[in-house]
Order: structure tokens, then C-alpha cells, then sequence
């Protein structure tokens, strides 16, 4: 039977579109279901903030009456005027192992971003660079972390069959945060804090924490404003954020560091909500609060989700106070595993201070990009 392509417009087909994903993952041991309402948010042009600098389609393959693939293009005017280039952005594609679906659904929305003046398309990327970014292209036994992606194995080699090509990619590592490596992190720090003037900042509530959530977008903007796929968050991004993440922040696990006064850099460390978020299977209520609250309060792991330090103060080791105020409470809590998020492959300073740990580099990934 012939594909017929749908494309997204209703409410209805929205949910759909989202719907495939938990159908097409049902027996994957290791896939991450995101919160349906989140989603679901994310691609309505009237909740998502990021559409006031975006456009988005939607679109999906359907054959004997079944969705068998899905896929979204963005155009991001934002990182198109940091870059001066015409980039368009392949999101969310899932589909089965067959090369017509992928062919026609990569097609669609490659036709679209011409039709727009794009002439280059990379991805998967996602509105911002708090969105899920990269193909999985090694590490699949692995259970990930919510901060980064899970999708099928074979999805690498229909990118490269339809002419992608690797842009970057980033590496992720898990580490086990020994005695030794932990004290003289601890040293380190107290010796930068001496030095410089630096002050490390713990927190009891979540009260005392929301007050820096514009702060820390802030600094946010600053530390990544050249690095690919970024842009500034705007007031109504960093006020969607907060409300989305702030709440569920252990206040115990984010750290600041000021100077004078001053919030320079900040780490946002979350208890690892993975296995968590598997038995919520895509719903928050009535029933995915408990284990979700329970991994918040009592965790095994914890997630590296966001870490930033102001472009001037990046050489004067504040990162390691960062890391150094998470690990003393982590040694309180009796957890010694540490899961980063992506770091490009290239940001060598950083994959060499996580190589002073006993730690794995379990995980790459892959932004792929292809000449329209």
C-alpha cells in the first residue's frame, strides 16, 4: 500500500504524532518516555515560547490505516542570524526500518525548508538548546539520562543513505567519584575560592533557589552564545523554564558561585529520574508522581543537567568549586555515580577533568548535516 503523508495541523494530530513515539519504543528497555503534556506543549505554536523566533511543520506517514513514521522541521530566525546562514532543523524523526518512510518523510520536510529559502539542514536539533539534540549513534545498551536522547539503532544509516554527514558530535560519561578524586576536588576548590574571591552558594528550598532562576538563564546566554545550535533565551523562554524545571529541582543538588556578590556560574545537578520516568510512562497523575518524587528525594544517581560560568570567569576554575560544592553533597548523601550530559567531542578541557575519575564514556551522539 502507498504512504499517505499527514500533515500536523489539529490538536488531535498533535497528540497522534507524540502517540507514535510510545508505540514505536513499547519493548525498548532503554528508552526515556517524555511527559505527553510536555510535548505536547512544545510544538503548539501558542504555548511554546520559542515560536516567536520559530517556525515548525509537522509531519506524518501512515500506511494501511497505521502511523509509521513521523517527523518535524524547524526554522530557528535566531541562530540563523547568529550564524549568517539559511539552516533548517530536522526534529523529532522516528520510523520504522524502512527506507521508503524515511525516504518520503525526510523528503517532505526537506522540500518545505526549501520552499522557506533554507539551503542547509542539520539535526535532529530541537527549537533551543535545552531540546533534545543529537542522533544515538553509540551506546544503545545503555539506560540514559533525561537530558539526553535514545532512538533505534538503525536510524544512523538511513541519515547517511539520504546524503547527512556528520557536523559534530558530543560524548557523554559516567562517572564514579572515588575518595581520592573527590577530596582533591575538594582541595582544588578551596584553594581557587582563596585566590580569587570566589564564594560557593548551597541552597535549602526551593523559595531560595527560584529567586536566581533569571540569573542563571542569564548567565546561561552568556556562557553559550557562540557555541553551535545556542541562542539567548528570551524573558518568556527563562519564565517557561523556570516553571517547568525550578519545581522539581532537590535544591540540594544546584550550586552558585559569586564574586562580590555577583552569580558568576551555576550547576544544576538532578537526581537521576530515568527509571523513574519509565514507570510514569509519559503521564506526571495520577500515578507517575510517586516513583518520580521518590528518585528526587532518595537518588541513586545524579544527572549533570545544566552547568554555565560568564565567558570571563571561565579560566579561573570555577568550575571546579561547582563541581567540588555538588560532590561534598553527594559524599553527604552517600551517592557516588555522576552521569554528565553531552560535551562536544572537541571541548577538551572539560572530557579531560572527567577523565581524573574512574568513569566510562558510554555514550555519543551525533548532529548530522546535509546541503540542501
Amino acid at each position: 500500500m502507498a504512504l499517505n503523508i499527514i500533515e500536523v495541523n489539529s490538536n488531535k494530530q498533535i497528540k497522534q504524532f507524540v502517540d507514535f513515539a510510545f508505540s514505536h519504543y513499547k519493548n525498548d528497555e532503554n528508552w526515556i518516555p517524555p511527559i505527553k503534556s510536555d510535548e505536547i506543549f512544545s510544538m503548539r505554536e501558542d504555548k511554546n515560547p520559542a515560536y516567536e523566533f520559530c517556525e515548525s511543520k509537522y509531519w506524518m506517514a501512515e500506511r494501511d490505516g497505521k502511523i509509521v513514521g513521523r517527523i518535524g522541521a524547524i526554522i530557528n530566525l535566531h541562530y540563523n542570524q547568529k550564524t549568517s546562514k539559511k539552516y533548517g532543523r530536522i526534529n523529532r524523526p522516528e520510523f520504522i526500518d524502512d527506507q521508503e518512510v524515511s525516504s518520503v518523510l525526510f523528503q517532505i520536510a526537506e522540500g518545505w525548508l526549501r520552499e522557506k529559502g533554507m539551503n542547509l539542514v542539520h539535526g535532529p536539533l530541537g527549537f533551543t538548546n535545552i531540546d533534545q539534540q543529537g542522533l544515538l549513534i553509540d551506546g544503545f545498551e545503555y539506560l540514559p539520562s533525561i537530558a539526553s536522547v535514545h532512538n533505534k539503532d538503525y536510524y544512523q544509516k538511513h541519515f547517511e543513505r539520504l546524503g547527512y554527514e556528520k557536523e559534530n558530535d558530543w560524548v557523554e560519561f559516567k562517572l564514579t567519584l572515588g575518595d581520592a578524586a573527590m577530596k582533591k576536588g575538594i582541595r582544588g576548590a578551596a584553594l581557587i575560592k582563596k585566590r580569587y574571591g570566589f564564594e560557593s552558594v548551597s541552597f535549602k528550598n526551593s523559595d531560595e533557589l527560584k529567586k536566581y532562576s533569571h540569573i542563571v538563564f542569564e548567565i546561561l546566554n552568556d556562557a553559550f552564545k557562540e557555541l553551535p545550535y545556542t541562542v539567548p533565551f528570551t524573558d518568556k523562554m527563562i519564565e517557561a523554564s523556570t516553571k517547568k524545571y525550578f519545581s522539581i529541582l532537590n535544591p540540594k543538588f544546584v550550586k552558585i558561585v559569586k564574586k562580590d556578590d555577583d552569580v558568576i556560574g551555576f550547576f544544576v545537578g538532578l537526581p537521576s529520574l530515568s527509571k523513574a520516568m519509565k514507570k510514569a510512562n509519559g503521564k506526571v497523575f495520577p500515578f507517575g508522581i510517586v516513583p518520580i518524587m521518590k528518585a528526587l528525594k532518595k537518588p541513586e544517581v545524579i544527572d549533570m543537567l545544566l552547568t554555565g560560568v560568564k565567558e570571563e570567569y571561565q579560566s579561573s576554575g570555577v568550575a571546579v568549586i561547582l563541581i567540588a560544592a555538588l560532590q561534598e553533597e553527594m559524599l553527604k548523601a552517600g551517592i557516588n555515580q555522576l552521569e554528565t550530559t553531552g560535551v562536544f567531542e572537541i571541548n577538551h578541557n572539560v572530557i579531560s577533568n572527567w577523565k581524573n575519575y574512574d568513569h566510562i564514556q558510554h555514550k555519543r551522539r551525533r548532529c548530522f548535516v546535509k546541503q540542501l
